[in-house]
C-alpha cells in the first residue's frame, strides 16, 4: 500500500453550541465517509469521562480481548444500552445522537457502545475492516449506521491511531476473511482501493470526535509507545433499519435524547443496571464467525 504521512491534522470542524449539519457538512460525510468535530467534548467533559472510565470497576469485570495475531492484544468493553452515567449522556446527547440523525437522515438508536483500551507497548493492532462487514451478518439489511469515535487520550501515529481510506465507504460492503481472532475485509480488494482512496491517519486530541460511516475502511497499528490510547465509541443504527433477527446487539430501542448540558450534570458515577455487557468471543459465540467458518 505504501507509506503515507497524510493525517487529519488541521482538518475538521471546531465544535460549538451553534454547530449544525449544514449541506456542506452532509456533502463531506457522503463524499469522504466521515467528519471530525474538534473539541466535541470540552476539557471538563473529557476529564469527567476519563475519570469515570478509570474508576469503573465494571469495565475490568466485563472487558474482553482481541488478539492481533502478532503477539499483542487490545482490551475492550461493550454494552447495549445507555444508562444515566456520562457515557449514556454522551450517547443520548443532541451533539452526538442529534448530529448522527442529521447525517443519516432519520431517527437513530444506540446499537451499542464500547471502550477500546490500547495500553502502552502491548496494545494490539486492528486489521482493515468495515463495521458493516459484521453488522450485515447481524440482521441489518441496510448500511444506515454510523459510529462516533471519541478520543479519551491523544491518538496519533505513535500509539496506534485509526487509519482510514478516504471515501472507501462508496465501494460498498466487501467480502470478509478471518485474521486471527479478527474479521477483516478482503485484503486484495483493500489494496486496490488504497490506490484510489488516500490512506489517512486520524490524529485526535482528547475530546475530539470522528463521525464515520459503517462501510468506511479503517484499521490501526499496535501501540509501541509509552502512552496509552483509550477511546469511547457509540455506534448508532437507523430506527428504520431494525435488525431482522435478534442478535447480541439490540433491536430498535427508542433513544430519549437529552440536552448537551446533561453531560456535565451527571458527574462521576458508574451505574450498570440496564447496560447489558457483551462478553466477547471467548465467552459468547459470535454467529458472524460461524458464518465465515461455514464458508471456509
Amino acid at each position: 500500500m505504501g507509506e503515507s504521512v497524510r493525517t487529519t491534522d488541521g482538518t475538521g470542524y471546531q465544535y460549538t453550541d451553534n454547530f449544525d449539519v449544514t449541506d456542506e457538512v452532509k456533502e463531506q460525510f457522503d463524499r469522504d465517509g466521515f467528519i471530525i468535530l474538534r473539541n466535541f467534548l470540552d476539557t471538563e467533559e473529557v476529564a469527567t469521562l476519563r475519570t469515570t472510565l478509570e474508576q469503573d470497576k465494571t469495565l475490568e469485570d466485563n472487558y474482553y480481548t482481541r488478539d492481533d495475531g502478532e503477539g499483542n492484544q487490545s482490551e475492550m468493553a461493550t454494552w447495549k444500552h445507555p444508562v444515566d452515567d456520562i457515557t449514556g449522556m454522551i450517547g443520548r446527547s443532541d451533539k452526538a445522537a442529534g448530529t448522527v440523525e442529521k447525517i443519516l437522515g432519520g431517527e437513530v438508536y444506540q446499537y451499542h457502545a464500547k471502550v477500546v483500551m490500547k495500553e502502552p507497548f502491548t496494545g494490539g493492532a486492528f486489521v482493515w475492516h468495515q463495521d458493516y462487514g459484521d453488522w450485515y451478518h447481524y440482521g441489518n439489511l441496510f448500511p444506515d449506521m454510523a459510529t462516533v469515535w471519541i478520543a479519551v487520550d491523544r491518538a496519533d501515529r505513535t500509539n496506534g491511531c485509526l487509519q482510514i481510506l478516504l471515501g472507501s465507504h462508496q465501494a460498498g460492503r466487501l467480502e470478509q476473511v478471518k485474521v486471527g481472532e479478527q474479521t477483516g475485509a478482503d485484503p486484495e480488494r483493500v489494496e486496490l482501493l488504497a490506490k484510489l482512496c488516500p490512506l489517512t491517519y486520524v490524529q485526535l486530541d482528547p475530546g475530539d470526535a470522528l463521525f464515520f460511516h459503517c462501510n468506511l475502511l479503517h484499521r490501526s497499528d499496535q501501540n509501541h509507545s509509552q502512552n496509552r490510547r483509550w477511546a469511547y465509541l457509540v455506534c448508532y443504527n437507523r430506527a428504520s433499519n431494525d435488525p431482522v433477527y435478534k442478535h447480541h446487539h439490540p433491536n430498535y430501542t427508542p433513544l430519549i435524547k437529552v440536552q448537551n448540558s446533561r453531560i456535565k450534570e451527571c458527574g462521576i458515577k458508574t451505574p450498570t443496571e440496564g447496560k447489558l455487557f457483551f462478553h466477547g468471543p471467548k465467552r459468547e459465540r459470535d454467529p458472524a464467525m460461524e458464518v465465515l467458518e461455514r464458508k471456509a
